[in-house]
């Protein structure tokens, strides 16, 4: 049977300040940035000290790991960052170094937008040679997902609930994405209304997954009264991002009388600067400016219910990957 293993992948992020230029440059492909916002985005990491993302996805990997153990499965987890150290590229020829032939390959972004989760599945391609690859492209409606999110915002809302004397409404957001890469073209679409057309595949699906997502999370914790959905940490350059903002929205609800809100990011997996500073200064300054109060759950962080759910898709595309193995029977 060909060796397997399990490639998990992610954005990666800086050690040092000093690096957020080259780390940057990574980021958007080498393309020039200005100047002010490499210095904006230095500032905000300044103030959250630094971000922890790649140790703890690297300790989910880790869980991941133990959790398909106890299956069972005998499978390493190797984890590849597209932006920074362990690049994909170099993870995955280690792969190959310690003899691997098989992998499922999961991005640890649910929610699938092809022009960023395709840049994760063209760097694994490009590196693989002989390794043969199950991606799993979106996970967005996983009901593990959605169960490892209710878990932390059931606990933080009845924490307040308790407090106020009152059940408290919750903001869901996802990572906002260039309005170009998931609406069509004005050729075909002036008003740029329409999901774009990808050739053969149908109409991006991000912004649909990051919704299903926040509402499969809603519909288990019946106990919020209200909540509503936005897209955060829209890019500085690049053309206009999809919305609605977060700074919108909460102007919004602010409007309708609401004193306490609970925001709930469910693109993101684990704490880093989008949370950090984005959730934990920004939107919470800009909050109490109009007279709210912003909380946030727990990130899911060493979730054992989100090890079970990325151990459950690296379980079935190694089955898949071991189907494909098996010679079709003929009469």
């Amino acid at each position: 049977m060909p060796k397997q293993s399990v490639l998990l992948l992610a954005h990666g992020t800086p050690e040092t300040i000093e690096q957020i230029p080259d780390y940057l440059r990574n980021v958007v492909s080498g393309r020039p940035m200005p100047e002010h916002v490499i210095e904006e985005i230095k500032h905000r990491y300044s103030l959250i000290g630094r971000s922890p993302l790649t140790e703890i996805t690297l300790e989910q990997g880790r869980m991941v790991e133990a959790e398909l153990k106890q299956q069972g499965i005998d499978a390493p987890v190797y984890v590849g960052m597209r932006n920074w150290k362990p690049y994909i590229p170099d993870v995955v020829r280690q792969m190959r170094a310690d003899g691997v032939e098989q992998a499922a390959v999961i991005c640890l972004a649910p929610q699938n937008s092809r022009t960023s989760v395709g840049l994760y599945k063209r760097a694994v391609q490009a590196e693989g040679g002989s390794l043969t690859i199950d991606f799993t492209d979106g996970w967005a409606r996983d009901p593990l997902l959605a169960d490892a999110f209710a878990e932390r915002l059931r606990a933080a809302e009845a924490s307040l609930a308790a407090e106020t004397g009152a059940p408290v409404p919750v903001l869901f957001t996802a990572h906002s994405v260039p309005t170009r890469t998931v609406q069509a073209s004005e050729q075909s679409d002036p008003q740029g209304n329409a999901p774009k057309l990808w050739p053969g595949e149908g109409a991006d699906p991000y912004a649909e997954d990051a919704r299903a997502t926040a509402e499969l999370v809603a519909e288990r914790v019946p106990e919020i009264p209200k909540h509503w959905f936005a897209f955060q940490s829209q890019g500085a350059s690049g053309g206009p991002w999809i919305g609605p903002t977060v700074e919108d929205t909460l102007t919004s609800i602010a409007a309708e009388g609401v004193k306490i809100v609970l925001l709930q990011p469910i693109g993101f997996l684990c704490d880093h600067v989008e949370i950090l500073y984005d959730v934990d200064i920004a939107f919470k300054q800009h909050a109490a400016q109009i007279g709210i109060r912003l909380e946030r759950p727990e990130s899911l962080n060493g979730s054992a219910t989100l090890a079970r759910a990325i151990a459950g898709l690296a379980k079935s595309g190694l089955a898949r990957l071991q189907e494909s193995e098996i010679p079709s029977s003929t009469n």
